[in-house]
């Protein structure tokens, strides 16, 4: 015991005068919650509070043109700044890069007419189908011109099809209200009331959104209740760039080989620095959840909600805890510099978690991932936090998760016993 206690110590003084690996180990993690967490929730109240500019060309001064206006405001999500009708596509781009605009909207001349002649061809089908109309309507396929949206490259796809089927919206509706109004005065020969109007355009069943839990809640879950685990877990490995360059040193120093005239087990080392580093994992753990439970509130972000199962929370991070030290330390038996294992250790991290659904959520993976992804510790840790923070699960709950973690942690472990024995250090 007495051995271990002074392996322990030797490895804490390490530790503490390693403070490049101290500040990745902490301050960069960290720094990324704040960051990817105001930033994740920014794009999600983008629609409540921010609006997007939005050029608007309308070379069309009919009804139907005004009415579209009228629809696109009411989404919320737009403000509406209307340009010269007659500017030519050149000068609406200068005009978009001029006042900041993502997106500008070109309504064609002859847009409420053709709107009302679909209507009213729709209108005489419907009629002659009713048997009110004798003379026969010629079948012919009328469609109105497209309107043209002009938009930043910066937009991504996704990004960019959600502001189109807005506005696809917005024109459904116009066109639904043209047609409405077409059959209506036909049928009547009145105007269409505008209370009737409103209660069949405007009738739409909502939608009551509820999460799926394990322990019945329904409460909803945030961006930091996505963010800081997440990046809990990519704080926990990134300790590669400590450890493993101190089990570089060891090697590179002579320390393994006179450990081997001491009487003692080099494994005894391989422990100690098990549970030196271990009590960073969870000194970690316990400053990014602290920071997501008192902090955020301050700043403007979500509190971190921590799960009612605590042990399974403890538990779960001691096996992510556990993973992260083995692989740092297989990184250190194998890499023959400390700059290797510095690279390699840091890149492979970034890699895992990509491919784990850190950077990018594992349902947003192609389907050629799928496999490689499972094949990442990071995803299994990342899914077993997710059991008890999203899904409101306990201890019992996360062992189809901790499973495979386990499993990847043996395996690694044996890789790096099997790199001391080649390397007779052990």
């Amino acid at each position: 015991m007495f051995k271990l206690w002074a392996t322990i110590v030797k490895d804490f003084r390490i530790l503490t005068r390693d403070r490049v690996g101290l500040v990745l180990m902490f301050a960069m993690p960290i720094l990324l919650v704040f960051v990817i967490t105001s930033i994740q929730l920014s794009t999600f109240e983008l629609v409540n509070e921010n609006k997007i500019s939005l050029l608007i060309s309308n070379k069309d001064k009919g009804e139907a043109s005004q009415q579209l206006l009228d629809a696109i405001t009411k989404i919320g999500m737009f403000e509406l700044n209307e340009v010269d009708a007659n500017v030519d596509e050149k000068e609406l781009n200068d005009l978009m890069h001029k006042n900041d605009a993502l997106l500008a909207i070109v309504i064609p001349s002859d847009f409420s007419a053709e709107i009302s002649k679909k209507a009213k061809h729709i209108n005489d089908k419907a009629l002659q189908d009713f048997g009110m109309k004798e003379e026969a309507v010629k079948e012919e396929a009328l469609s109105v011109d497209p309107i043209s949206m002009y938009y930043h490259p910066v937009l991504q796809d996704s990004y960019r099809n959600s502001i189109k089927g807005a506005i696809l919206s917005a024109l459904q509706l116009v066109e639904s209200k043209q047609i409405l109004q077409t059959l209506y005065f036909s049928l009547n020969e009145e105007e269409l009331p505008e209370s009737l109007e409103n209660d069949i355009l405007n009738n739409r069943i909502a939608i009551d959104e509820i999460p799926v839990s394990r322990d019945g809640s329904k409460s909803i879950p945030n961006a930091t209740q996505h963010n800081v685990p997440a990046w809990t877990i990519f704080a926990m490995f990134f300790i590669v760039t400590s450890l493993g360059s101190n089990v570089v040193k060891e090697k590179l120093s002579g320390s393994f080989v006179r450990l081997k005239t001491l009487p003692t087990n080099y494994l005894t080392a391989l422990f100690s620095k098990e549970i030196t580093y271990m009590g960073v994992c969870m000194a970690q753990v316990f400053v990014i959840f602290s920071i997501g439970v008192w902090i955020f509130p301050l700043i403007g972000l979500p509190r971190l909600n921590l799960p009612d199962d605590i042990l399974g929370l403890i538990f779960v991070s001691l096996i992510c805890g556990w993973c992260a030290i083995t692989y740092a330390i297989c990184i250190g038996v194998f890499a023959q510099t400390q700059e290797q294992a510095n690279g390699f250790g840091a890149v492979s991290i970034v890699i895992l978690a990509a491919i784990g659904g850190i950077l990018v959520p594992s349902f947003a993976m192609p389907e050629s991932f799928q496999l490689i992804m499972q094949l990442s510790p990071l995803h299994w840790a990342l899914e077993s936090y997710y059991v008890l923070f999203l899904e409101g699960g306990n201890m019992a709950d996360v062992g189809m998760s901790v499973l495979p973690l386990l499993g990847i942690t043996l395996a690694i472990l044996i890789v790096a016993f099997t790199g001391l024995k080649r390397k007779n250090l052990i």
